[in-house]
C-alpha cells in the first residue's frame, strides 16, 4: 500500500502542471522575437510588464561576454559546487539579476535559507521559465531566464512556506544589486 503525503503530492502535481503549461510568452515581429517581462526599479518596486526583444547570441558572443565558469553554467547547463559561489552566504537586502541580460529574477526577501543563493519564488513569474530536466538520471525542473534562456539553476518542491518551493540558483549566473531606496 502506498501512502502519499497529500500536501507534498499536491505541490509536486502543481509544479509538474505549471512546468507543462508554462512557456515563454513570446511573439515575433518580422524576424525579431519579443518576450514580456516585468521590470523593477532598484528598490524592487514593480514598474510594469514590458515587451522586450529576446536576446539570442552565438556561443562565441556569449563566451566573449561571460567568464568561463558563467558560460559553462548559464549556456551549458553546468552547476557550481555547493556553498562555493560568491552569493552562497549573501544575506544582504537586494535584487538578483540574470548575468547574461540583466533581467531581474529574484528578490532577497524571498530567500529560502537552504544553501546556494536560493529563493521560495521568483520576483515575477514572467521573468522565468520552468522546463523539465531529466539529465543525470534525475527528474528535475530547470529554471531559465525568460529573456535570454540562460540557466541559473533548478527549482525543487522541498522549500519553505509559503510556496514550499526552493529555487536553487548558481551564484555565477546572477548579479546582485543592493536594494536602492
Amino acid at each position: 500500500m502506498i501512502i502519499l503525503n497529500s500536501s507534498r503530492f499536491a505541490r509536486r502535481l502543481f509544479l509538474k502542471a505549471a512546468m507543462l503549461l508554462r512557456t515563454t510568452p513570446s511573439f515575433a515581429v518580422g524576424k525579431k522575437q519579443f518576450v514580456r517581462i516585468v521590470e523593477f526599479d532598484p528598490s524592487g518596486t514593480r514598474k510594469g510588464v514590458v515587451e522586450v526583444e529576446r536576446i539570442e547570441k552565438t556561443a562565441d558572443e556569449w563566451k566573449k561576454q561571460l567568464t568561463t565558469e558563467a558560460y559553462l553554467v548559464t549556456r551549458q547547463v553546468g552547476t557550481e559546487r555547493p556553498y562555493s559561489g560568491q552569493y552562497a552566504t549573501n544575506h544582504d537586502d537586494g535584487l538578483y539579476h540574470c548575468i547574461c541580460c540583466d533581467t531581474t529574477m529574484f528578490d532577497s526577501i524571498t530567500e529560502s535559507g537552504t544553501g546556494w543563493p536560493s529563493f521560495w519564488k521568483p520576483i515575477a513569474k514572467e521573468n522565468v521559465v520552468n522546463r523539465p530536466d531529466n539529465s543525470l538520471g534525475m527528474r528535475r525542473v530547470e529554471v531559465l531566464c525568460s529573456r535570454c534562456d540562460s540557466h541559473p539553476g533548478h527549482v525543487f518542491d522541498d522549500g519553505p512556506p509559503p510556496t514550499h518551493l526552493r529555487y536553487c540558483m548558481n551564484s555565477v549566473a546572477l548579479n546582485f544589486a543592493p536594494r536602492g531606496k
